[in-house]
């Protein structure tokens, strides 16, 4: 049990240092096509591989702002979902270009858990009979 908490604080450090970054690099540049070319994505259509768009976490909080109840539910998920998405994203790239074995495993636990928790997500979704979402769909390919 102890590993396992230890884990998830690894997990949560890496996530608030992305994300950390991800806001230093937005605010110092209004695009984030610098950001995602760092990270080796595709920028040529501008948009991150969620086809949501280039979002700040500050866009993704302004869109479920409010809302409340079922219309909150649906636009948190969504907004989740894509942003677990772009941890995935980055842990894969760190499986294939990060020099120590430490950030290799971590990006490993990094891809089954933010993993598990998309596919929950999504089946709330389904569950909960809100409308088939670009987000959905884009989990599937991993």
């Amino acid at each position: 049990m102890k590993q396992e908490n230890i884990l998830y604080g690894i997990v949560g450090l890496l996530v608030g240092v992305g994300i950390a970054v991800f806001t230093a690099t937005t605010a110092v540049n209004s695009s984030n096509r610098t950001m995602m070319q760092m990270m080796g994505m595709n920028t040529e259509s501008g948009q991150l591989s969620s086809d949501h768009g280039a979002m700040t976490m500050d866009d993704m909080s302004n869109a479920i702002k409010g809302k409340t109840g079922d219309e909150f539910d649906k636009a948190f998920l969504s907004e989740m979902i894509v942003h677990h998405q772009g941890a995935i994203d980055m842990a894969m790239l760190a499986q294939s270009r990060a020099k120590h074995d430490e950030i290799k495993k971590l990006a490993d636990a990094i891809l089954s858990a933010q993993s598990q928790e998309i596919d929950k997500m999504q089946a709330w979704q389904t569950d909960w009979g809100y409308k088939d979402t670009p987000t959905m769909m884009m989990h599937g390919n991993h």
